[in-house]
């Protein structure tokens, strides 16, 4: 686990760990020699002179008082490392998942890292602080007294010796024996912690529809087998703890017996045997504290799992030599994509020259959002190319392919502050002038306006406390303050009021201008503005043209249109 924890932390945190690691094991090994004083102390008080036990006495003294503060010191450093990584950790853990593509944030991904960064990080760094220190001495120094039993009677000694292998292949054995309880354990947590979360985001459906006292069945049923695996995974520790007590004990009787054998046959002195079993005695606390240890060391090696799991996902690839483009044209070649077991972009070819729009259209699942998604490279593609001013996406820095694209999508995400500090993630280094003028333009001013705390306004998580409409002006008032040389957007005015949608649609034409601009849209009035049109369907374009060209052609793109003007697809 160790290892694991290493290589989770990286070379920049691992070396405090490492000196935490040494210094707990010199301070459990000087506890193990300090109990070895014992032996001359209890030799001096059972012979002829007891006064002869003052020395020994005072150097046992001395050696718990050495002991003390090396506890002191290295559980002092236990818990500043485990302070210090916790906070190196996450900010590790955050640039990696920064660099990662997006298609990896599936649904349920999302919920695991939420779990991962909240929970797991805690339980996984929270062995330093408090389990490091109790593990380490719990193996280092029963080892240190069985090399002191050699020292005074080789006897006892290697009986001692041959409990070492037994007592760690039980601990083995358990931790084998209870991997599968603990990992379906920790699957079914997961699972209901997802069906809570769902349970209360589908209160209004359920209330809806009559179901507000009975209980939600899938809720229970993942409760049920979170139960059962709880309880399996209890019972499963059980043969161990009591394999290792039975252990402890049996090897402490052994001793007795063979302590009392020596001594009989006057191969050892009775203050030798009684102090080699008092210290026998002391060593089987921190042995027996091995199986109190082992649930939660389980616990957090799974954790450590996931999360060296995690940081070890390949991110995009950064070029060794990047290339800044210096045109904003747009360029496909032969482009495909497949996500799984399915291609969404298959062998497409498109340009759109510099300044100019291109409104791409088609049927759910045509692949439009993800064709877009590829010229920002939030994937990388399986075959062709992207490119910007002529240069390979591929080739470009991240943060100066990202600088290159304003971005608006359907759904907005604001996250939990003012209205300005949500404008402002579009140029933070923007002056208020600029701000202002952008939320001008992007007829954010109206909503401030009417709002009660006006700019000091907050948005809530996720832009909650905002309509969807109002949601949308902040992004594209964010796009304006970017002022980036090509602009896509995702279905931005599907889903708003006419009010608006109107104000949406001059935000964006004004977001628009003079750039080079890709669009997925439905609103005939949008597409209608496009220079060129391209109708996707299956991963493959189908049909590519200006508005009227296409019409003419009395096509896919044809059939999309009289759809569009019927009474259900009007405006």
């Amino acid at each position: 686990m160790i290892r694991v924890l290493l290589r989770v932390l990286g070379h920049e945190y691992a070396q405090p760990v490492r000196r935490t690691v040494a210094l707990m094991t010199i301070t459990a090994v000087v506890e193990g020699l300090s109990y070895a004083l014992l032996v001359p102390v209890l030799r001096a008080l059972f012979g002829n002179d007891p006064g002869d036990a003052r020395p020994w006495l005072i150097a046992f003294g001395a050696a718990v008082a050495v002991y003390a503060v090396l506890r002191y010191v290295s559980d002092l450093s236990g818990f500043r490392s485990a302070s210090t990584l916790l906070h190196g950790t996450y900010h590790r853990m955050g640039e990696h998942l920064a660099r990662l593509p997006i298609g990896w944030y599936s649904e349920a991904r999302v919920g695991q890292v939420s779990v991962l960064a909240s929970r797991g990080v805690l339980q996984a760094l929270g062995v330093i602080a408090h389990l490091l220190a109790p593990l380490i001495s719990a193996a280092v120094t029963p080892l240190t007294v069985v090399v002191v039993m050699l020292a005074f009677s080789w006897q006892m000694g290697l009986a001692a010796l041959i409990g070492v292998p037994v007592v760690a292949a039980i601990q083995v054995w358990t931790g084998r024996a209870m991997a599968a309880a603990d990992a379906e354990r920790a699957e079914r947590d997961h699972e209901a912690t997802g069906r809570v979360i769902e349970y209360l985001q589908a209160q209004p459906v359920l209330r809806a529809g009559g179901r507000t006292i009975e209980r939600f069945g899938l809720l229970d049923d993942s409760l049920r087998g979170l139960q059962r695996a709880s309880r399996r995974s209890t019972l499963s520790a059980l043969p161990g703890v009591l394999g290792l007590t039975l252990t402890v004990q049996a090897m402490f009787t052994v001793l007795l017996v063979l302590g009392a054998h020596l001594a009989l046959g006057g191969n050892i002195g009775a203050a030798e045997i009684l102090a080699i079993l008092v210290l026998a005695a002391r060593c089987a606390d921190p042995l027996l504290s091995l199986a109190d240890m082992g649930g939660q060391l389980r616990g957090a090696r799974s954790e450590l799992t996931r999360l060296d799991a995690l940081l070890r996902t390949q991110p995009l690839p950064e070029p060794g030599d990047p290339v800044q483009p210096r045109h904003h044209d747009l360029e496909l070649e032969s482009v495909t994509f497949r996500h799984g077991d399915r291609t969404v972009i298959d062998n497409v070819s498109l340009s759109v020259p510099e300044g100019q729009r291109l409104a791409v259209v088609g049927p759910s699942g045509a692949g439009k959002s993800t064709l877009l998604q590829l010229l920002a490279r939030f994937y990388d593609v399986d075959a062709g190319a992207v490119r910007i001013g002529g240069v390979d996406v591929r080739a470009i820095n991240t943060s100066e392919l990202l600088a290159q694209f304003a971005i608006v999508f359907q759904d907005v995400y604001l996250f939990d502050g003012t209205i300005e500090e949500n404008v402002r993630l579009g140029r933070p280094d923007a002056d208020q002038a600029e701000v202002r003028a952008a939320v001008t333009a992007a007829r954010l001013d109206e909503v401030i306006e009417r709002l009660p705390g006006g700019w000091e306004t907050n948005v809530g998580e996720g832009g909650a406390l905002l309509s969807g409409g109002e949601r949308q002006r902040v992004s594209i008032a964010r796009a304006l303050l970017k002022n980036a040389p090509i602009v896509l957007l995702d279905e931005v005015t599907s889903a708003l009021d006419p009010v608006n949608e109107a104000a949406v649609h001059e935000g964006i034409e004004r977001l628009m201008a003079g750039r080079t601009v890709v669009m997925v849209a439905h609103r005939m009035r949008t597409i209608r503005r496009a220079d060129r049109i391209v109708f996707l369907d299956g991963g493959r374009v189908v049909e590519e043209g200006s508005h009227d060209e296409l019409l003419h052609r009395g096509g896919r793109y044809a059939d999309f249109w009289d759809v569009s003007l019927t009474p259900a697809g009007s405006e």
